[in-house]
C-alpha cells in the first residue's frame, strides 16, 4: 500500500474531527463515562481492526482513550490509517 503525501494527509485530515498528524501517524483521543465505557469503546474498535486486519496502537487511562494509527509495514500512512478512522468515529 503506498504511503500518502503530506498534501494528501492534510487533505484527509480536514475532514476528520479530532484526528491531529503526529509525525507518521494520526492520532485521537477519546473520554468515556468510565472504565467500563472506556473497554467498551476499545472492545468495539478492536472488532473494526479485525475486520479491517488493519490495528491501532491503543492507550487505556482509565476513562481516556487514545488511538495512534500508522500503517507499520508501510512506513506511514495510508488510506487503511483514514479508512479505520472513519470506521472508527462512526461508533
Amino acid at each position: 500500500m503506498p504511503l500518502l503525501a503530506k498534501n494528501q494527509i492534510a487533505k484527509k485530515l480536514t475532514g476528520m474531527k479530532g484526528w491531529k498528524l503526529v509525525g507518521t501517524e494520526i492520532r485521537k483521543t477519546w473520554e468515556m463515562k468510565d472504565f467500563v465505557h472506556a473497554i467498551g469503546f476499545v472492545n468495539s474498535v478492536s472488532l473494526l481492526a479485525e475486520r479491517a486486519n488493519h490495528h491501532p496502537d491503543i492507550d487505556i487511562r482509565w476513562n481516556r482513550i487514545t488511538l495512534t494509527l500508522s500503517t507499520h509495514s508501510a512506513g506511514g500512512l495510508t488510506t487503511k490509517d483514514f479508512d479505520l478512522a472513519t470506521q472508527i468515529d462512526s461508533l
